[in-house]
């Protein structure tokens, strides 16, 4: 369905992906800019006689401008319910928080039809939104497959879009844990864009040419013998973007295949680290606002079983310290 618009006075000079936002019910502003990349919006400038400008998210409007959208429907999931464990932290009419488990994918996808997050949450939560289309209902952000930890989820359309908008803003507070190689220190600052590597394409790299602005801090370090236990804050979410960072700077996640973490020779003392089948790496604390009535709220996952049993084997390790 294609709508059309007309720039107003009171709009001249907003953002193109701004003011789509505020004229069009039910989308979020990265579900807008997802549009405009596949090419679904154009733009005339000075009205119908206008010449015709390159749709970009970041193109200033000018009053009078024409602009037509095309909106594909949202449609309901065609994703089956399965009635698989899922740990749920906390969940209200607007949303719910999840701690998910490592191994889960989040979506169905290419190798995935079944088994995933939205199956889960499909079976345990019926009335979750649709705005994230059909194989992705009330997914507002995501966690790696390998990856454990605090989720949010939401569960009507409304709530999903000021989510998406508080992810987009940086308004979401993300904390990891990860076991890394090496000695890394606390203050560490990682500023350096990922993007797809051109050769590749199953990972990201921090030195591709067509890349995103992504920050990493090391906000504790815990010092071990050969390896680091991590606190991770992220400012911006990126595709494996803590995985990547990490080994850019040469310490990568322990067991960590795709970037380097997996290591076939450690010494005696570090050979619990070879058990491991998935990075050590676990989401543990996701503070956002409720999308409806402005509380902030703080969630936290205590780390697995698996990651927990990997340190208690380590030398020097004491959960106390």
């Amino acid at each position: 369905m294609e709508s059309e618009f007309t720039v107003p006075s009171d709009f001249d000079g907003q953002r193109l992906d701004r003011f789509l936002v505020s004229v069009v019910e039910g989308r979020s502003r990265s579900q807008i800019q997802h549009l405009i990349e596949d090419g679904r919006v154009r733009v005339w400038r000075g009205g119908p006689a206008g010449p015709p400008a390159a749709a970009r998210a970041n193109l200033p409007v000018r009053e009078g401008d024409r602009i037509t959208i095309d909106l594909p429907a949202v449609e309901p999931t065609g994703v089956a319910p399965e009635p698989l464990p899922l740990d749920v932290l906390y969940q209200d009419a607007d949303l719910a928080v999840v701690n998910k488990p490592a191994g889960m994918v989040v979506h169905p996808g290419a190798g995935h039809a079944s088994g995933t997050l939205v199956n889960a949450l499909l079976h345990h939560m019926p009335d979750l939104s649709g705005i994230g289309g059909e194989l992705r209902p009330g997914i507002v952000h995501r966690l790696d497959r390998g990856t454990s930890g605090v989720m949010v989820v939401a569960k009507n359309d409304a709530a999903h879009q000021e989510l998406s908008r508080q992810f987009h803003d940086r308004e979401v507070e993300k904390e990891y844990v990860a076991l890394v190689w090496g000695v890394v220190q606390a203050g560490r600052r990682i500023d350096a864009a990922i993007g797809r590597d051109s050769v590749h394409r199953q990972k990201m790299s921090a030195r591709a040419r067509r890349a995103r602005e992504a920050v990493t801090r090391i906000t504790r370090a815990r010092h071990l013998r050969g390896v680091t236990l991590c606190q991770v804050a992220i400012h911006t979410g990126r595709t494996h973007q803590i995985r990547v960072h990490l080994s850019a700077i040469g310490h990568p996640i322990v067991g960590d295949a795709l970037y380097g973490g997996a290591r076939r020779r450690v010494p005696g003392d570090l050979r619990a680290l070879q058990r491991l089948d998935r990075p050590f790496l676990h989401a543990e604390r996701l503070v956002f606002t409720h999308p409806r009535d402005g509380r902030r709220m703080e969630f936290t996952a205590p780390l697995p079983d698996d990651l927990r049993r990997i340190l208690e084997e380590l030398p020097g390790w004491n959960e106390d310290d």
